[in-house]
């Protein structure tokens, strides 16, 4: 179904379903993070083995704040500078990070998000939502409601319609305690 109601898409959420919704640069399929059963069935609409990990996003640092173990204030600004915004920081993961978003990493991808339909969406739900962009492993993201339908005729219960951003380019990834980009 593509819809504008956040609200269905937030029911979905609740009840395990996987959506889609625009990001800075794609559609983004998300999920509830902390719901196995959901995650696995993204991942399972992707083709994306889980060893690869997820990115969360969140409209406030606090929701995902007990996600990651404490750092120096050095890296933890050189992250919040540049939130709300199209950057994702690798955080060292804390123990109550799943393993089923960390994959084979002892980290955590994380991003404040600057869109404002992805920022209302995690506001709306509370907490942070996966985000991964929306196409099989391997294949071009889709840019707008159609291509996700087209890309995913079942399995995804909500698709947010809106613009995506301005980026032409998936968000930048860079290790936060580093600084080193994973990817541009």
């Amino acid at each position: 179904m593509i819809t504008t109601n956040i609200d269905e898409a937030i029911k979905a959420l609740k009840q395990g379903e996987v959506i889609a919704y625009p990001t800075e640069a794609v559609f983004g399929l998300g999920c509830d993070p902390f719901n196995k059963s959901a995650v696995e069935k993204l991942l399972t609409l992707k083709h994306r083995p889980v060893s690869k990990g997820l990115i969360l996003i969140t409209h406030d640092w606090n929701h995902v704040a007990q996600l990651t173990k404490s750092i120096d204030e050095i890296a933890m600004n050189r992250a919040q500078s540049s939130w709300p915004g199209p950057y994702t920081w690798v955080f060292p993961a804390s123990d109550s990070a799943p393993s089923w978003i960390r994959g084979d990493h002892p980290s955590i991808a994380l991003r404040v998000t600057q869109h404002p339909i992805a920022s209302a969406l995690c506001k709306a739900f509370g907490g942070p939502i996966v985000s991964t962009s929306a196409n099989l492993d391997g294949m071009a993201p889709a840019l707008n409601a159609e291509a996700v339908l087209h890309a995913f005729p079942e399995g995804v219960a909500v698709i947010i319609n809106g613009a995506v951003g301005e980026n032409v380019n998936p968000t930048t990834i860079r290790d936060v305690l580093t600084g080193k980009t994973f990817r541009d």
